[in-house]
């Protein structure tokens, strides 16, 4: 299912901002899109995403903004150690005014500027971050959900009609025992016309077996099982697609079998009706979770 969140933070003058897609897909696949220095996240993103969907194309995007006034500056202590230890050495071999803060720091290497590695060094801010990207999951998912509940009325009917047609193929009057006599028995007396000499035996069994061929009760309550399956996983809380989309497959199935074992136009009309709404319901179910 399709869906999109975003979600914003800040923490000690460092803001960003994240953007959360999903499209269709048949596995759940995640994307990532970070700022230089943030590769190390990806692998929490990703199971962030997974607790939260499992089937989709994910693609989640962050980015980063520092505030001017902030410098994102620190003190490089071992530096700063170095350096005192080399200005009291200067100052036993000779006289001199000690220096001043502010010209220690001007030397280079004394004052660094925190890289987003360091950042994310920060567990408070390593904390707020994957927060505000799990509210922005939580979004993508009542996104997810509403569509969700919108395919779920149109498969509905969809199933709804494969029902109603399944019940016409059950009924129709081709189907009817005296309806299936007739036609055989038309058919065995123009095999009797064309040739006197066939075993009427033979021709008893070859009857039998033509009566099994065009006989689509199996089909007819197959196509109702899977109906009901499928009702029974549209009423479910529990992720449907991939079920929903092998039924798909079980109902093309059947309906393929009964268009060639049937007999009669209207049957046939029939199965050829079914075979176009389960096609269009095959559509709409790669679209679900």
């Amino acid at each position: 299912m399709t869906g999109f969140a975003r979600a914003d933070g800040e923490h000690q003058g460092v803001r960003w901002h994240w953007e959360v897609k999903s499209v269709n897909g048949k596995v759940l696949d995640v994307r990532c899109r970070l700022p230089a220095g943030f590769e190390s996240l990806e692998q929490q993103i990703r199971e962030l995403v997974g607790r939260h969907v499992r089937r989709g194309n994910c693609q989640v995007s962050l980015q980063i903004h520092r505030d001017a006034a902030v410098g994102a500056m620190k003190v490089n202590e071992a530096v700063l150690d170095q350096v005192i230890a080399a200005i009291e050495m200067v100052r036993k071999r000779c006289a001199s005014a000690p220096p001043t803060p502010e010209g220690i720091l001007a030397l280079r290497g004394v004052l660094e500027i925190a890289e987003p590695s360091e950042w994310l060094a920060d567990e408070a801010m390593q904390t707020t971050m994957t927060e505000s990207l799990s509210a922005a999951l939580t979004d993508l998912v009542a996104s997810r959900r509403a569509e969700g509940t919108r395919l779920s009325s149109i498969i509905a009917a969809q199933v709804a009609t494969i029902s109603r047609l399944t019940n016409d193929a059950r009924e129709t009057a081709s189907r009817r025992p005296e309806a299936i006599r007739m036609r055989i028995a038309e058919q065995v007396a123009k095999l009797v016309d064309a040739s006197p000499a066939l075993d009427p035996d033979r021709l008893h069994q070859e009857a039998v077996m033509l009566a099994t061929r065009v006989d689509v009760q199996e089909e007819i309550d197959r196509l109702g099982a899977h109906v009901e399956a499928a009702t029974q996983l549209l009423g479910s809380a529990e992720p449907a697609g991939r079920k929903l989309d092998f039924l798909t497959q079980e109902f093309i199935r059947e309906a393929n079998t009964l268009c060639s074992k049937a007999s009669d136009p209207s049957l046939t009309a029939i199965g050829l009706d079914l075979k176009a709404v389960i096609d269009q319901m095959r559509e709409q179910v790669q679209n679900i979770e």
